[in-house]
């Protein structure tokens, strides 16, 4: 019979089985209980992490909501402070207009005094005399040469404020877009749910863009805007105040000037018209006084006349007389009385030649006096003339000044080389 063969190899006992068995099922239960507790921990992770989701994404939301408030509000006082800054941009430059207007509006009695002044510089002789009429002109002169730097500056002043207004503005604007687009984005950051589309995993979401800032940051760069916007606004409305102040002051000087210029040039026309009458008067006193005397002159040139006769008759009769012979040539009454008539009739030719020689020079001197009277009756009549066309120039002044604006650049006004000429010789 033959033996079976027995399969090489180590065998177990049967205590070594039943170990292996045991080992196996507690090994088995152990693995079973670490699975049911690794499940338990999942299942309470997953739902804690479930729970700390929905509460994050709704934390999410919710900071999201307050932010895109706080950038409404923010944006809300930017709009309203840009508005503010578009309304006093606004009012400043009407009032830089304004200003701008005055001050072209100075150029017409500036041309007009030295216009009078130059006309006045026409005057002869002792009527070119420095009178109110020309202190009250030169006074003008420099009441509006002051006026014209005062509101000069003015408008130079309101450029400058225009250009930081404007700057202030841009800022503004550079701002305000960016919270609208901020609030775009977390608009659109807030519209977003799990749900939604084109939702991906971003390389490196978390990190921190270059440029960012914090929350102070932020705020205090809008704070910064909105308060220097308030102080732009605030000097621009403290400068428009002063332009309407310096605007009412340089009127008023300048009418004031204006009608002190025409109160001395009317009074100094009066003086000349009086002065001129009283020379027509004397002009005509002085002829009729050239008249009675150039007669008396005929008269005593005829006495004069008259008496020639008598006086060759006297002297005829002397020299006859001498002629008697012998002791009749005496030195009788006749004698004494044709000697004393000879004597009174040469004395008597003797005076009125010289009372028509006084005469002749008083009559000199008059015609020399009514010369004078003539010539300063032409002078006269030539400062009239002037006067009336200097109150004829200034009455130019009477028409509203907007009418006479010249084409002059307004921030760079200056006077012709001419007009300053005649400005410094008057």
């Amino acid at each position: 019979m033959a033996s079976l063969r027995v399969k090489p190899g180590q065998r177990l006992t049967v205590s070594d089985w039943h170990s292996n068995s045991h080992q196996i099922s507690s090994n088995a239960e152990r693995q079973r209980w670490g699975s049911h507790c690794t499940r338990q921990e999942a299942r309470g992770l997953r739902s804690e992490t479930s729970n700390k989701t929905k509460w994050d994404e709704q934390d999410t939301c919710t900071r999201l909501s307050d932010r895109i408030d706080e950038v409404t509000k923010w944006k809300d006082s930017l709009l309203k402070c840009l508005e503010d800054v578009d309304t006093e941009i606004k009012a400043l430059t009407t009032v830089k207009e304004s200003t701008e207007k005055a001050l072209a509006a100075t150029s017409l009695p500036l041309d007009v005094a030295i216009e009078c002044l130059t006309l006045r510089e026409g005057r002869r002789g002792n009527d070119l005399v420095r009178d109110p009429v020309e202190a009250e002109l030169h006074k003008e002169v420099e009441v509006i040469d002051r006026a014209r730097k005062v509101l000069q500056q003015k408008v130079s002043q309101a450029f400058e404020q225009l250009c930081l207004l404007q700057e202030v503005r841009q800022q503004l604007t550079f701002d305000l877009r960016h919270k609208i687009e901020a609030l775009d984005v977390d608009r659109s950051c807030l519209s977003l749910n799990v749900n939604s589309a084109g939702l991906s995993l971003k390389l490196s979401p978390s990190r921190v863009p270059p440029g960012s800032t914090d929350p102070q940051q932020w705020e205090k760069f809008s704070h910064y805007n909105c308060n220097r916007a308030q102080e732009e606004m605030k000097a621009s409305t403290q400068l428009r105040e002063a332009m309407r102040v310096i605007m009412g002051q340089t009127h008023n000087e300048l009418e004031a000037q204006r009608v002190a210029c025409d109160f001395a040039l009317r009074k100094r026309h009066r003086e000349l018209e009086r002065a001129r009458d009283e020379l027509h008067w004397q002009q005509s006193s002085m002829k009729e006084e050239i008249q009675e005397m150039e007669n008396d002159l005929r008269g005593l040139e005829d006495d004069l006349q008259a008496k020639t006769a008598p006086l060759k008759l006297a002297h005829t009769r002397l020299e006859t007389r001498t002629y008697r012979p012998g002791a009749d040539l005496c030195r009788d009454q006749v004698q004494h009385g044709l000697t004393d008539e000879v004597q009174q009739l040469e004395g008597t030719m003797t005076a009125l030649k010289q009372k028509r020689a006084q005469s002749q020079d008083v009559l000199h001197a008059l015609s020399q006096q009514l010369t004078r009277i003539e010539e300063d009756i032409a002078c006269k009549t030539s400062s009239l003339s002037l006067e009336r066309r200097s109150l004829d120039t200034r009455s130019k002044l009477i028409v509203p000044p907007e009418k006479h604006v010249p084409e002059t650049d307004t921030f760079n006004r200056t006077l012709s080389p001419v007009k300053s000429r005649q400005l410094e010789l008057a």
